[in-house]
C-alpha cells in the first residue's frame, strides 16, 4: 500500500507529470513522431445513458491545440467543421457505488465560446461530441435523453 501510495503522489506531482511528459514526448521524437499532450479544460457535461441502462457523461471541454470550428457557406446556412479530440471512455464510481462510464471530447475554445452564445450551436456541439463518442468508442448512447446538467462543468 505504501509504494502505491508514493506512486500514486508521484502521478499527482505537477513536477513528475510534466517531466513524463518530455520523456514521452522524447521517445517518440526519436521514433519520427511528433507528439503532444492536450490538457482539456472545463466546458459543460452531457448526461445521457448506455444501451439504455447504463449512465453515462460526456465532459465538452476545450483545447488550443485542437483545430478551430470553421463555417463554409451554403445555400440555406452553413456547413461547420468542428474538429476534436477524443480520451478512451473510463470507468469511474457514482453514489452508491455504481459504475458510470465518462468520456472526455475536446474542441477549440472558440467552439465553446460560441456555444455559450447560441443554443442552437451548443445542440450542433452536442451532437457532434455524441456521434463521435458512438463512432470511435462502438456504444450506443441515448440522444433523446440527453441532457446538459446545470452547475457541472466537468465530471
Amino acid at each position: 500500500r505504501a509504494l502505491f501510495a508514493e506512486y500514486a503522489a508521484e502521478l499527482a506531482d505537477p513536477e513528475q507529470r510534466k517531466l513524463y511528459e518530455e520523456e514521452v514526448a522524447a521517445l517518440e521524437r526519436e521514433r519520427g513522431v511528433e507528439v503532444r499532450f492536450v490538457h482539456p479544460e472545463a466546458g459543460y457535461v452531457l448526461r445521457t445513458s448506455q444501451a439504455g441502462s447504463r449512465r453515462c457523461y460526456l465532459n465538452i471541454c476545450s483545447n488550443p491545440q485542437v483545430g478551430a470550428p470553421q463555417a463554409h457557406p451554403e445555400p440555406g446556412g452553413h456547413r461547420w467543421a468542428l474538429p476534436y479530440s477524443l480520451a478512451p471512455g473510463r470507468e469511474e464510481l457514482g453514489r452508491g457505488g455504481r459504475r458510470r462510464l465518462v468520456y472526455d471530447v475536446v474542441f477549440h475554445p472558440a467552439a465553446l465560446r460560441l456555444a455559450s452564445r447560441s443554443a442552437r450551436f451548443r445542440r450542433l456541439l452536442s451532437d457532434t461530441a455524441l456521434e463521435a463518442v458512438e463512432r470511435h468508442c462502438a456504444v450506443q448512447l441515448d440522444r433523446a435523453n440527453a441532457t446538459v446538467l446545470r452547475g457541472t462543468k466537468y465530471k
